[in-house]
């Protein structure tokens, strides 16, 4: 399950402009690039949503147990919203 949620956050980012999936994923993780990765913490962050930023414009996001499908759709909707603040 935790594999199939994070294929569906991975096609779901890479429909985001500004956000640019790093392959798709094999395991629980995807990498994303964006402008700023720092900025795109700081904002998730405040949205509920919790990424970590593994370069100065790559975030890392797993998906986990406590990661649900509900979960996966919030985390996108974050997305869309930050990346259309940042720009």
């Amino acid at each position: 399950e935790d594999h199939a949620r994070a294929r569906r956050l991975a096609e779901g980012l890479a429909a985001i402009d500004g956000v640019e999936v790093a392959g798709e994923p094999e395991t629980n993780m995807v990498l994303c690039d964006v402008a700023g990765a720092a900025s795109f913490v700081e904002a998730l962050g405040a949205e509920g949503v919790r990424v970590g930023a593994v370069g100065p414009r790559t975030l890392r996001l797993v998906t986990h147990l406590d990661v649900d499908d509900a979960g996966v759709e919030r985390a996108l909707a974050a997305f869309a919203r930050v990346a259309a603040a940042i720009g």
